[in-house]
């Protein structure tokens, strides 16, 4: 039977998910020099993954980015208990390589649509299979202080202020290295977090950002100087890839704000809204 057959089995037997990425991270860096590397993630859900499993011997459909061999989806699947059968189908509309979760975001569905929905579990197998995750696997992520190395929760959050915000990627894909764990330290960041408003989440976002920016590269990035030139609270970065956003109180993003990130070479500009309880 093909994949296309498969897809066609009748509705109770077919599964679908969805998983929401990011728009990079309000905070990432170590606690402490030989801390942990921590970050509190900017979800977007305008973008994520999709997957659909349909019954069948194992089989991977990804008509867009390749994100997974056959192999690595076995051993995904076995890394959460899950049985190594299914058609699978998988497709993004965010970039691999983006700072936008796309790795993590591809897991989480696939394992969903397989029917491993426990966090804890998803967590786990995700970290085995990428080395390093986002987590997206969790209802409210950004709710969370979470070790992409170790795959863990290091402390709850109260939510975030309602913001809006306007973002895109500028620059090349950069795929992240699980072995890479030089960033700055935003142990400082982290204090008052939680009785921290906007413009207080903002510009610890900013200083997350620049410290990365200035430790990492790219040396000419545009982002702050089109936070200010646009009035923006803050702005927030992919810190292992080239998503970028600019963070506003609800309904304050000005007019023209994505024609002046197009025209500093920003791509696939979006704008969304989160926050709240």
């Amino acid at each position: 039977m093909t994949l296309a057959a498969g897809l066609r089995a009748p509705a109770e037997a077919i599964r679908r998910a969805r998983v929401a990425g990011h728009l990079g991270e309000l905070l990432q860096g170590r606690l402490g020099p030989g801390g942990p590397l921590a970050l509190v993630t900017l979800p977007c859900p305008g973008l994520g993954a999709e997957a659909i499993r349909a019954p069948g011997p194992l089989a991977l459909d990804q008509p867009g980015a390749q994100m997974l061999t056959l192999p690595a989806l076995c051993d995904l699947l076995a890394a959460a208990g899950a049985a190594p059968d299914g058609r699978f189908r998988l497709t993004l509309d965010l970039p691999p390589g983006g700072g936008a979760g796309a790795s993590t975001a591809a897991r989480v569905a696939l394992l969903h649509a397989a029917g491993v929905t426990d966090p804890a579990t998803v967590a786990r197998a995700c970290l085995a299979s990428e080395g390093a995750s986002d987590p997206l696997m969790f209802d409210r992520p950004e709710r969370l202080l979470w070790a992409s190395r170790e795959g863990r929760v290091l402390a709850e959050l109260p939510p975030l202020p309602p913001m809006e915000l306007v973002g895109g990627f500028y620059g090349p894909a950069r795929r992240t290295d699980p072995a890479d764990l030089a960033f700055p330290d935003i142990s400082d960041l982290l204090e008052g977090w939680g009785a921290a408003d906007l413009a207080g989440v903002a510009r610890r976002a900013s200083l997350s950002a620049a410290r990365c920016l200035q430790l990492r590269g790219p040396a000419e990035d545009p982002t702050a100087a089109l936070a200010h030139g646009l009035g923006a609270l803050g702005w927030a970065i992919g810190h292992t890839g080239p998503a970028r956003a600019l963070i506003f109180p609800p309904g304050a993003v000005p007019r023209g704000a994505a024609g002046a990130l197009r025209a500093a070479g920003f791509s696939r500009i979006t704008r969304f809204r989160i926050g709240g309880a």
